[in-house]
């Protein structure tokens, strides 16, 4: 790099660093291409996103495919709820009242005046989710509680995230090998409907576990739901009521939930300062009102990923999230859904097809040195990095790893170095730097691209606040599991007989699916602990032949 040039990218840091007074968060630009004129060209659109937004606040229908109101903003501040508004005033009260029954439960939770029936206190918490129900609490437990050392400040915290009867089986001996054991762990049920079946899977199968175990699953559980749901029914109406219940609300979305009760009920038990996160996010918020595209964080990182995409918004280039620090190693995993799931869809607000989104990978540094730097430095310019830098090093040691050089150094330097050698090789990054990985900047970085998702999907004018491609995916699903249920059937009816999966899908009239059957056999076959049938090999695997005991 010249003189020349080394002056004119000062210059540049200079004139697009987006640092608020008072926030803490800065975000910088000037390593994506994108010129002055672009910016005043983007200035028009960016009338029409800031008014969107703020007729979202004001509870306006912000997804019109499910006639909701979008209201994770009021969250953390519900006094931005329209108060000559009796339904919204009725929101405001109810969201206060929420958080302060999250904030008494947790502390009887903790100074034990809440305990199991066979132990002392609580000391385990199990919480029993996916997607938004499960990301956004295992990010913040992740980045922000320490289990090595503690002193029981918080529970220590379990996740079951999916349906694998293996990895279920794996949280258990976790949980059996700490002190108290099952005995001594709370359980958190969070699904919004009440019937996502993973969720549905996972409560099951941890019921079954208290039962073998002599232990009343009821007065260990809490529910997180929407009112008068299935899990609702069971929770708060069933025979034997749970421990407690907490509100989700429909305005709500799961990947924009970590401020409302699916964040702040496991947060608040692992010991987190649930309040500092809140006030990080409405602080973060209040700096996105501001109606100036680069003087407002999120409408920056907005504008900066429609400028990606050819600047035209057409997600062209995936976005590599690359923060540089262990405690944000699942940010990119959460993002992940924020983003994809929110802009990911086939149609836009005017039903033309458009299938849109935005990719987003990532990993943590300095680990991505080893990783796919070399593919991002060197390949397909297929993308833009977005680095998160923390200013505070942390740790116990200062040890000097090198004479006036420590890890923390070295970390700096591979992230700068880094960010150098993709600008070099025309690769665009933005950063964003936060001084401390803590309650209220965990917080905030939530919220900044909560509302950078908010605002470029005006730009790209799709609906981010519905998901029909997971509900196809579930309802896929769904039809899968009615076919096992002819599959076996069919195979009960002719006991002793063997036959492939051709002729048993001929035989049930499902010739198109037949693939779908060989899987469901096959499956079947490799598992007996549940019903045991009969195999036969051919001379392909696709030649088996499969039957019921005789």
């Amino acid at each position: 790099m010249t003189v020349k040039e080394a002056v004119s990218m000062w210059t540049r840091y200079k004139k697009y660093l987006c640092a608020p007074n008072g926030l803490g968060v800065s975000v910088d630009p000037s390593r994506m291409t994108f010129d002055s004129q672009y910016v005043e060209n983007m200035q028009e659109a960016f009338k029409h996103v800031f008014a969107q937004m703020v007729d979202l606040e004001k509870g306006e229908i912000a997804n019109p495919d499910e006639k909701r109101m979008v209201g994770h903003y009021w969250l953390r501040d519900p006094s931005l709820v329209d108060h000559s508004d009796k339904k919204l005033r009725d929101i405001g009260v109810t969201v206060q009242e929420t958080l302060n029954d999250i904030k008494s439960f947790a502390s009887e939770v903790l100074t034990s005046k809440i305990r199991p029936p066979q132990g002392d206190r609580f000391q385990n918490l199990l919480l029993i989710g996916i997607g938004g129900s499960a990301l956004g609490p295992q990010l913040v437990y992740d980045a922000l509680v320490d289990q090595p050392g503690r002193s029981n400040a918080g529970l220590k915290t379990f996740f079951i995230d999916n349906t694998d009867p293996d990895g279920i089986d794996r949280c258990f001996k976790s949980i059996d090998a700490t002190e108290g054991g099952l005995a001594s762990t709370m359980v958190v049920v969070v699904s919004k409907s009440g019937g996502t079946p993973e969720t549905r899977n996972g409560f099951r199968e941890t019921e079954a576990h208290f039962k073998k175990r002599n232990l009343v699953f009821a007065s260990q559980a809490v529910a997180i739901t929407q009112k008068d749901s299935n899990l609702y029914k069971e929770a708060v109406d069933g025979v034997d009521a749970w421990l407690k219940f907490f509100p989700m609300w429909d305005w709500v979305g799961g990947r924009t939930s970590e401020t409302s009760a699916v964040g702040l009920v496991p947060a608040a038990l692992s010991g987190v300062d649930i309040q500092s996160l809140l006030d990080g996010a409405q602080a973060m918020d209040k700096a996105t009102r501001v109606e100036d595209p680069l003087s407002n964080p999120a409408a920056l990182l907005a504008m900066m990923w429609y400028f990606s995409g050819n600047e035209s918004g057409d997600g062209s280039k995936a976005m590599v999230v690359l923060p540089y620090k262990d405690r944000l190693l699942l940010m990119s995993r959460y993002l992940q859904q924020l983003v994809m799931e929110s802009l990911g869809k086939e149609k836009d607000l005017d039903k033309n097809i458009v299938h849109q989104g935005l990719v987003v990978y990532g990993n943590k540094g300095s680990t991505d040195q080893h990783a796919y730097i070399q593919q991002l430095r060197d390949g397909l310019a297929n993308f833009f990095a977005t680095f998160i830098q923390v200013l505070e090093d942390g740790g116990e040691s200062q040890l000097e790893v090198e004479p006036g050089i420590t890890s923390g150094d070295f970390l700096l330097g591979f992230q700068l170095g880094t960010q150098k050698a993709l600008s070099e090789a025309d690769r665009g990054s933005v950063t964003i730097t936060i001084p401390r990985v803590d309650a209220e900047y965990v917080g905030k970085l939530i919220a900044l691209f909560e509302r950078a998702v908010g605002f470029y999907a005006t730009l790209i004018n799709v609906n981010a606040y519905h998901q029909p491609g997971v509900e196809a995916g579930k309802e896929a699903a769904g039809d899968v599991l009615e076919l096992q249920s002819q599959v076996m059937a069919e195979l009960q009816s002719q006991p002793g007989v063997l036959r492939t999966a051709e002729e048993i899908a001929e035989a049930i009239e499902r010739i198109d699916d037949t693939e779908t059957v060989y899987k469901i056999l096959e499956h079947r076959a490799w598992n007996p602990q549940y019903q045991k049938i009969d195999t036969e090999a051919g001379a392909a695997p696709t030649d088996t032949k499969f039957g019921w005991p005789a």
